[in-house]
Order: C-alpha cells, then sequence, then structure tokens
C-alpha cells in the first residue's frame, strides 16, 4: 500500500512539473495569429482540437496511417497526428475550416459535394485537404496519379471512385490553390 501512495504521490508531483514546462508556440492558423501555451509533447492535431476548438480535422488512427488529420503546413499537407505542434512555430496552418472563403466553399469541397464524394463523412476533411495539397504537387494529374498521390488518405466506406472524380473536376477547373 505505501508503494501505491508513494507511486500516486511521484505522478502528482510530475503532472504538476509538466505545468511549469510549457512553450509559448505561435503560428497563423486558417489566416488567424494565434499564441497558445502548449507542452511540448502536444501534437499538432491535439493543438488544433482541443486548444483552439477546430474540430473539423479528425482523429482516426493517431498513428499517421489514416490521412484524417491532415492540413496543410506551409501549403504542404501533413498528418497532424505525428508532428509536434511546437514544431510549427512561426509556419501558416490550414484547416478544412479555413477553405471557404465566408458562403463560398473552396472549389475542392465544392467538387467533393458535387460529385458526392463521401458517406459518413469522417475522413472527408482529410480527403479535401489532401486533395488540395495535391493540385499544386508537381505530379501528373491521371486518374492513376491521383489514386497514388491520395493513398495516404483511407475512406473506410469505398467513396473513392467519387474522390478520384472530385479531384479530377477541380483539376480540370484549375483550381490550384487553398
Amino acid at each position: 500500500m505505501a508503494k501505491d501512495s508513494q507511486t500516486i504521490s511521484s505522478l502528482t508531483e510530475e503532472t504538476l512539473n509538466a505545468e511549469d514546462n510549457l512553450t509559448a508556440v505561435s503560428f497563423d492558423v486558417n489566416g488567424r495569429s494565434v499564441t497558445l501555451s502548449l507542452d511540448p509533447r502536444v501534437t499538432l492535431l491535439d493543438a488544433l482540437r482541443e486548444h483552439l476548438h477546430l474540430t473539423g480535422t479528425k482523429k482516426g488512427c493517431d498513428h499517421g496511417q489514416c490521412g484524417a488529420c491532415t492540413v496543410l503546413v506551409d501549403g504542404m499537407r501533413i498528418n497532424s497526428c505525428l508532428t509536434f505542434a511546437v514544431m510549427h512555430d512561426g509556419q501558416a496552418v490550414t484547416t478544412i475550416e479555413g477553405l471557404a472563403k465566408g458562403d463560398e466553399l473552396h472549389p475542392v469541397q465544392a467538387a467533393f459535394l458535387e460529385h458526392d464524394a463521401f458517406q459518413c463523412g469522417y475522413c472527408t476533411p482529410g480527403q479535401i485537404m489532401s486533395a488540395v495539397a495535391l493540385l499544386s504537387e508537381p505530379v501528373q494529374h491521371t486518374e492513376d496519379a491521383i489514386r497514388e498521390n491520395m493513398s495516404g488518405n483511407i475512406c473506410r466506406c469505398g467513396a473513392y471512385v467519387n474522390i478520384v472524380r472530385a479531384v479530377r473536376e477541380a483539376l480540370a477547373n484549375g483550381s490550384l490553390t487553398a
């Protein structure tokens, strides 16, 4: 029993000390400058969801295997569950909430709606963010290349055919920026 109370006491002390080790992180999120005080171990995904309440970016596997957490950092797509928020100090982060301009959807968002490129919708934000980045990446825009370059985003419902159609439409309409 004494050993258990010693362990609990030690854990409580660690928790208290963790609050002393917060780091200021400043970045531009969806065009808005923000500064957060975070434990250096907080992922970018958790900073967005838990601290900024931007819940469009989803936590799927938490291992970088499903793509549900895809966001753009300085225009490049990343899995936000695999990176610490402190690593992006001074950078621009775009989430699904930052794509639309008021009531006007980003062309990729509109293409996803037009082509019914979702079913349950859980993977959709990550799929859209990945597609937005893909449009400006130096890859061929063939159906096979789209499938290959979107392969880091899993849709468990199997909406891939319509996702590819939506990306192809966005390409045809010249939707090249976030």
